[in-house]
């Protein structure tokens, strides 16, 4: 079994889990040093002399490199055997690590994620944190993991060429992993883990405004996206009435170039994964999901407002937030 240690300005934790798992005699051990500099140099040596291999980055060059760094190195070397990635601040357990080990060989197809329950002292921003993605992934997906944020991972070997194409160098690596793994017809099994956070998760890197960006960055970007389109949308509702007094020709070309607009953008700039989905393929599919989304735009206001007798600005409120969730889980999944 391998075990991928992703290290940025580690202490002496790091080397206290080395000690811990060599007793257990279960893991070749790889360590990747990402830019720490010569201030760390030595719990890195320290690292080499208790077994384990080092590979050094000059500069810092983020979580989600420093773990492509390792996996092309178990590739190039002709590793076997399932490859556990953990962290080096203490957070993983031995004895959890090891669980996750021992069941990459039982879940094949699977991704195995050390899931946490959150109990205990732990800071308001991790957990916080946690609960956000983990509502975000399960609307927009589909699916249901607890932990999406879990930095204790099992992959089996063959998994290795395709996580290394996965977009992302820093922490939304590990997010985009989560987002792409269903349609590269991978599943997950989810393990509970012990939850450490020690002195309040200081020794983390994770930086709560920029990192937090790349990380909803998809999400983000089907935001703007939809929001420019619905500016598109009202802008030429309003000329082409003004220019013709016709509005059912104002709300048909509105809405005709507004849609074409966002397929053009969500296509090339928020579901592209790095290769572009043919045309005839997803346009079809695309403007499907609009008549779709028209017909459940008259439904659900219709249920809101008529039935249940919602005020008609909150019914159109909740009609295009439920509707919003729902195109970018659609467009994900089945458009792109």
């Amino acid at each position: 079994m391998n075990l991928l240690i992703p290290s940025y300005e580690p202490d002496i934790r790091l080397l206290k889990l080395i000690d811990q798992l060599r007793a257990s005699g279960l893991f070749t051990i790889v360590i990747v040093d990402d830019g720490s500099g010569e201030a760390y140099s030595g719990i890195f040596r320290e690292a080499r002399e208790l077994g384990c291999t080092v590979i050094t980055h000059s500069v810092n060059r983020g979580k989600g490199y420093a773990l492509k760094s390792g996996f092309h190195y178990f590739m190039q070397k002709g590793y076997s055997g399932g490859v556990v990635c953990a962290d080096s601040d203490g957070q993983h357990l031995p004895q959890d690590i090891i669980k996750i080990g021992n069941s990459i060989e039982q879940y094949d197809g699977h991704i195995i994620l050390g899931s946490r329950r959150f109990t205990g002292n732990v800071p308001l921003r991790s957990r916080f944190g946690n609960t956000a993605t983990r509502l975000i992934y399960a609307m927009t997906t589909g699916h249901r993991i607890y932990d999406t944020q879990t930095g204790l991972r099992g992959y089996s070997f063959d998994m290795l060429s395709w996580l290394c194409s996965i977009p992302g160098d820093r922490f939304e690596y590990e997010m985009n992993l989560l987002l792409e793994a269903p349609g590269a017809g991978y599943s997950f099994h989810e393990i509970t883990i012990d939850t450490v956070y020690l002195d309040h998760n200081e020794s983390s890197h994770f930086r709560p405004i920029a990192d937090s960006a790349r990380i909803y960055a998809p999400f983000l970007k089907f935001s703007l996206t939809s929001i420019l389109s619905a500016l598109i949308d009202y802008l030429l509702l309003a000329v082409i009435h003004l220019f013709s007094s016709s509005l059912l020709l104002a709300v048909l070309g509105a809405r005709l170039a507004s849609s074409i607009f966002n397929y053009t953008m969500n296509k090339n700039f928020v579901f592209s994964k790095g290769k572009r989905s043919a045309i005839q393929s997803s346009m079809p599919k695309y403007f499907t999901l609009v008549f779709i989304i028209i017909c459940l735009n008259y439904g659900l206001m219709y249920v809101f407002n008529e039935r249940i007798g919602i005020p008609l600005l909150i019914a159109k409120l909740l009609t295009e937030g439920t509707l919003f969730l729902f195109s970018y889980w659609a467009q994900r999944k089945y458009v792109y």
